[in-house]
């Protein structure tokens, strides 16, 4: 039997694969918390510069001597004076991070592609919680500034690979229910960082408690096997069958005679080695998809955490209004997982749709005035609109993971979460836009959401089709962008045979 089949038979969902799942979508807790850490431990609070007949300081060191600071808040501010001259430097720490996330992608997908997921993992997240410590006790803004990276470089990899595990473990018409839970469990983990800021005021507290969660997933993260789908991609088919064997015993259906298809030398060994980076470049349908995946990563990416690392800078509770941008994603969960199963929908229609919808409550907010009501407040239109773009986000990743076949899937990923970074690394310094004016932030917002929108529009359907494990397994009737790259390759090869 195939793969799909052998999930029929052990169960596509069972309750082993329920609890390894749960796991995994747990860790994004402690994900989110790291993400977000920089919100709160980078509060400016308020403070004045006391006057004197030389006018204003004219070095840190002077700054130091005269700034006092009105409100009791201790973060990173405080303890290193980042104001003024200096400010830039809590944004470049959040860029940081957001830079150590791409570096993470690029690196880990590919090498998980190669060794396996399961060790990528276990490694990236044994260091994520080491480089978390450190954060903690750093000694200075520097030592604090290259453990953000650190973090983050280890962040990206995993994150990457245990969205990849959700749906690895599971049957395929689980994928979108999985992903939709890992998207969701983010949220909410922004949600109780804001909730755990509020508790724990001093900004190395908050550092340690929101990064010893990672220590108990990691526990719990270690008797995960490894992904039966990588195994039977890199023709390793006997260890695939162990592990299929193994869910079918924990799940209560004990099967001895299960016996997965055998694939050749060629599909399993030398094809595999060649699948990797370089085919998203090569291969034409992976190529056009790919560059429009990549778009629509950084607009999601760009929109989506411009919005969340602004929550502190909006007037009200700074901890409110964390966990307000987190747990107003929950809401589009619920809607990503009806339209997505929908046939009048389906995968690229509600990705385009929502990514429209997220730029056009980001342009409403340009005709709202300041001093507004709490319903029609610029407030207002930035939740709908983060709203918008994490349904917009958790599709394009379930997306994204049936578009690309198995033995290419994280580093599709990798390149797309690549892009992804990118605006993550430009998502701190859109706030600060406000300087040129006020509206400036949000016009950055609608033209990145519309324009993705429509670009998304060009990608093929994959509800209901086929799940690709090779290259040579990409269906050759889908349409737009793939059929257009087909046609392309089959002229090539007739000119170059003439």
């Amino acid at each position: 039997m195939d793969l799909e089949e052998a999930f029929q038979v052990v169960g596509e969902f069972g309750p082993y694969q329920k609890r390894a799942v749960a796991v995994l979508v747990l860790t994004q807790v402690y994900m989110a918390c790291q993400s977000m850490l920089i919100v709160l431990v980078g509060s400016t609070p308020e403070y004045r510069i006391d006057q004197q007949d030389g006018g204003a300081p004219s070095s840190q060191q002077e700054l130091i001597q005269r700034v006092t600071f009105t409100e009791d808040i201790d973060s990173i501010v405080t303890e290193w004076f980042l104001i003024k001259h200096q400010a830039y430097k809590v944004s470049l720490a959040g860029s940081l991070f957001f830079a150590g996330l791409l570096i993470g992608n690029v690196v880990f997908g590919p090498l998980s592609d190669r060794i396996g997921r399961r060790p990528v993992y276990l490694t990236g997240l044994f260091f994520e919680v080491i480089f978390g410590y450190l954060t903690a006790v750093a000694p200075s803004y520097e030592v604090f500034a290259v453990s953000r990276l650190l973090v983050g470089l280890m962040n990206g990899g995993i994150g990457l690979v245990c969205f990849v595990l959700t749906q690895e473990y599971v049957g395929k018409s689980y994928w979108a229910m999985t992903g939709t839970l890992t998207s969701m469990s983010f949220a909410i983990g922004i949600a109780l960082f804001g909730a755990l800021g509020y508790f724990v005021r001093p900004w190395r507290n908050l550092a340690t408690v929101a990064n010893s969660s990672g220590v108990l997933f990691f526990l719990m993260s270690v008797s995960l096997p490894e992904s039966p789908r990588w195994l039977y991609s890199q023709g390793q088919t006997e260890r695939a069958e162990e592990v299929m064997r193994y869910v079918a015993l924990r799940n209560g259906n004990a099967v001895n005679n299960l016996t997965l298809q055998r694939v050749g030398s060629a599909k399993g060994g030398s094809r595999a080695n060649r699948a990797g980076v370089l085919q998203l470049v090569i291969h034409p349908v992976l190529r056009l998809r790919t560059m429009v995946l990549m778009y629509v990563w950084y607009a999601c990416s760009l929109v989506y955490y411009g919005l969340t690392l602004g929550a502190s800078e909006t007037s009200g509770s700074r901890y409110l209004n964390v966990a307000m941008y987190g747990l107003v994603e929950l809401p589009a969960y619920p809607l990503c997982m009806y339209f997505i199963n929908k046939d009048w929908a389906g995968r690229r229609k509600s990705m385009a749709s929502f990514l429209c919808l997220a730029g056009s409550a980001c342009l409403c907010t340009m005709f709202i005035p300041e001093n507004s009501g709490t319903v029609l407040s610029v407030t207002s239109f930035a939740l709908v609109g983060k709203l918008m773009v994490s349904a917009a986000f958790n599709i394009a990743y379930v997306y994204t993971s049936e578009l690309y076949p198995t033995v290419v899937r994280n580093a599709g990923l990798g390149v797309c979460s690549m892009s992804c970074r990118v605006g993550g690394i430009l998502a701190p310094f859109v706030p600060s836009m406000r300087a040129v004016h006020t509206s400036m932030p949000f016009t950055v917002f609608c033209l990145s959401g519309l324009s993705a929108g429509c670009l998304g529009l060009l990608l093929p359907e994959t509800l209901n089709g086929p799940s690709a494990e090779t290259l040579e397994e990409l269906s050759s009737h889908s349409r737009v962008l793939q059929s257009k790259a087909l046609l392309y390759e089959d002229n090539k090869k007739k000119s170059n045979q003439k």
